[in-house]
């Protein structure tokens, strides 16, 4: 799998979890360590754990891949994976605020996720009640 639908795949398992304001970096022009910073907010060490079990069991079972190393205790506020191409950073509102890397690496063009087809939904058109005003007599 090349790094880019790696890190759209992290960012969708990411979103499968709830975690808030995701962000995909492309540091590739700005950076040699990595391709890509998907960057996730979660609100409590619940919620990251959750995020990261996600991302990591997903890889894991459905495509056989594997974070070379992890990165921030359990009960930590910043976690990471590292896919080598893809560095995954989940992190408490807090210290996303604390750290800025979306400043740090200011210069790394953010990807935008492919918006996913709209579903069709079936509108109910309201109908008002027929009036019976015409057939009344007066």
């Amino acid at each position: 799998m090349d790094s880019k639908k790696l890190a759209l795949l992290c960012r969708d398992l990411a979103d499968n979890k709830k975690a808030e304001n995701i962000a995909v970096l492309d540091v590739q022009k700005v950076s040699s360590v990595t391709d890509y910073f998907v960057i996730a907010t979660g609100t409590s060490q619940p919620h990251l754990r959750a995020i990261m079990e996600e991302i990591t069991s997903k890889l894991r079972d459905e495509h056989d891949l594997r974070p070379l190393r992890t990165d921030g205790p359990l009960t930590g506020d910043w976690m990471v994976l590292d896919f080598f191409d893809v560095i995954v950073h989940v992190m408490h509102t807090e210290a996303r605020a604390r750290y800025d890397l979306e400043g740090l690496w200011g210069d790394a063009a953010k990807v935008k996720p492919k918006k996913k087809p709209a579903t069709k939904a079936k509108l109910k058109t309201a109908r008002s009640p027929k009036s019976k005003a015409g057939s009344r007599q007066e």
